[in-house]
């Protein structure tokens, strides 16, 4: 299956992106790209390169998914990206929107153009699989036939308010905002754009990553043909869902 990935014009989370490119290919998926204006676009440069000092360990990306994302810059497809104007919605039949919390994240998020290929993807009944900040792509794409975000009805996840504010109050004193792409919390937001409130979960109150051959500890929330999930540590089980969904798809 020909899969879309959005990218942002920077900042976007590497592991977030690169695991569900490794499994999609791995399966024999093709995965194009677009950007905002069709150049490649580098993931954000302190979860690969600059660091946190004391709190690499933390919130840095861990060596193997960092390996992945480079493979994925380096291929072809990733370094040929489409430009979101120039994308046929019609040419793939699903959409993976990575996330990213970095100011860069703003240059996919707040698009027409994509929040309209979004919305292309849900209301064909197509598969669509995000992660974190990735949900709110769709939380502000409208069905054009109900005036209403295509989440509403939907079940879903994406990154928790305690996750987020966790990690700005940890780093705030020396990184300001960086943790807090918006002044509502990214969970705050897509709550709003749902039925009912109780079609947010949040998961499990103290998250533990996965990783490649442990995806146990991982959250996903699948609705019909539409996969989220929370963070990065989230993203070995999520990826594996998505190869799986498309599968069903024969």
């Amino acid at each position: 299956m020909n899969v879309l990935c959005l990218l942002p014009a920077s900042d976007y989370d590497p592991t977030e992106a690169a695991t569900s490119w490794h499994a999609l290919t791995q399966a024999g998926h093709q995965v194009r790209f677009t950007t905002p204006t069709g150049q490649p676009a580098h993931a954000d440069m302190r979860l690969t390169d600059t660091g946190f000092g004391l709190f690499n360990s933390v919130f840095m990306t861990r060596n193997p998914d960092l390996d992945l994302y480079r493979q994925m810059a380096a291929s072809p497809d990733f370094q040929a990206p489409l430009a979101y104007a120039d994308v046929n919605p019609a040419d793939f039949g699903a959409l993976l929107i990575p996330g990213g919390h970095a100011a860069g994240m703003r240059s996919m998020l707040e698009s027409d153009t994509a929040k309209a290929l979004c919305s292309h993807f849900f209301t064909a009944d197509k598969h669509v699989a995000a992660v974190c900040h990735g949900v709110l792509l769709p939380a502000r794409s409208i069905d054009p036939a109900t005036g209403r975000s295509v989440l509403h009805g939907r079940r879903t996840t994406a990154l928790p308010a305690t996750l987020e504010l966790g990690a700005w109050a940890m780093t705030a004193a020396w990184l300001g905002r960086y943790y807090r792409t918006y002044p509502q919390t990214v969970q705050s937001e897509v709550t709003a754009a749902l039925a009912k409130p109780a079609d947010f979960d949040a998961g499990p109150l103290f998250p533990v990553r996965d990783r490649a051959g442990n995806h146990r500890p991982g959250f996903i929330v699948r609705d019909g043909r539409y996969l989220s999930a929370r963070w990065p540590g989230d993203c070995h089980k999520f990826a594996a869902a998505f190869v799986e969904m498309l599968a069903e798809a024969g």
